[in-house]
């Protein structure tokens, strides 16, 4: 699926068509498959509704035609797979500078059970749980009718309108084998002929927890909220002037930190209060939690006493924080801070994608 944040805008949007009672009827289009260079990975969805389209796959040649086949699959009521590559096409993927081929699920949204799996990742994601969903899109290399069918798996309990327990069974077990799980496809066989399966990782928003109020606290707060990350600043004073409407405010102190900031594996904390000591108290404090990135803000010569103060703990700390760009004003050190943090989700190093020879999707 969508990036948490595009998540949100993509439910916004099918909640309007939702509440009219599908008067205006709508069609998802998602990446089910990709080989080679393409604009997204499998798992981006984009919702094309008759007044707009909400969250863009691409732009131009390639979103033009995927809008004018959604336009034909909400007027037939049944899915359809576009497929894009040399055989079928194709020039449409070439004139938009991709070299690479793709499939597009392209489903109709015209009743509540066909959004009903939206309503299960909403939950998800307000309750801040990680699984995955498995979209059976195909069978027997045709889009699968009358709809594709789903499996949620929130992390203790699975949703699911598959109506193959055998199929089931062995998407579990295909969930289980992956060695990671952000967005593949796999092909299982099953009594009705071979299904086409999409997997996809289903994780909540980022979240960011900025301690300390200074106008660069303030800065990357505002780059935090842009990318659609939950963003907290704590301090143990007062709320600071200027604090974006988006981010949530939590007065605390290190003895109280972690009782009253909610800090999980989907979660970033970034130490800021530019005094030597109380940034030392704050990542001591801090450094029990299980981050997926925890940094701070210093100069080379306070960073050595940081680490310092936390190797015990076996914690990864970063700093000082941020990519090396050369970073001076608040605006620029949110730059370099946020551009970091989203390497380490990554599990990238942060360098120029001009000399990586690595996928830029990963």
């Amino acid at each position: 699926m969508n990036s948490a944040s595009e998540f949100q805008r993509l439910l916004a949007g099918v909640r309007e068509i939702e509440a009219a009672g599908f008067a205006q009827r709508a069609a998802l289009a998602t990446i089910v498959r990709t080989n080679g260079s393409t604009f997204r990975r499998a798992g981006a969805s984009m919702l094309v509704r008759e007044d707009r389209v909400v969250c863009s796959l691409a732009g131009g040649c390639p979103e033009n035609d995927i809008i004018t086949r959604a336009r034909k699959v909400v007027a037939d009521d049944r899915p359809e797979i576009a497929r894009y590559n040399d055989e079928s096409a194709g020039d449409v993927l070439f004139e938009a500078g991709c070299g690479g081929e793709l499939d597009v699920l392209i489903e109709p949204l015209s009743q509540t059970a066909d959004v009903q799996f939206l309503d299960i990742l909403a939950q998800m994601h307000a309750h801040r749980r990680a699984g995955f969903m498995a979209t059976v899109y195909a069978l027997r290399d045709s889009a699968l009718q009358p709809r594709p069918q789903r499996l949620i798996w929130n992390g203790a309990m699975a949703w699911s309108d598959l109506g193959d327990a055998a199929l089931a069974d062995a998407i579990f077990a295909t969930a289980a084998a992956a060695p990671t799980l952000r967005a593949f496809g796999r092909r299982i066989d099953t009594a009705q002929g071979p299904c086409d399966v999409l997997f996809e990782s289903v994780r909540p928003a980022h979240a960011l927890v900025i301690v300390g109020a200074n106008p660069a606290a303030l800065a990357i707060a505002r780059s935090a909220c842009a990318l659609g990350w939950k963003t907290l600043l704590v301090d143990s004073r007062e709320p600071p002037p200027g604090l974006p409407v988006e981010t949530y405010f939590i007065q605390a102190t290190p003895a109280t930190v972690l009782e009253k900031a909610p800090l999980d594996a989907h979660t970033s904390a970034l130490v800021m209060t530019f005094n030597i000591e109380r940034d030392c108290e704050w990542l001591q404090a801090l450094a029990p939690a299980s981050l997926a990135y925890f940094g701070a803000i210093g100069s080379r010569e306070r960073a050595t006493r940081m680490h310092a103060s936390v190797a015990h703990t076996g914690a990864r700390l970063h700093a000082p924080a941020g990519l090396d760009i050369g970073s001076e004003t608040p605006e620029e050190i949110a730059v370099a801070v946020t551009s970091e943090i989203i390497a380490v989700l990554n599990s990238r190093d942060g360098g120029s994608l001009g000399r990586s020879a690595r996928p830029i999707h990963p």
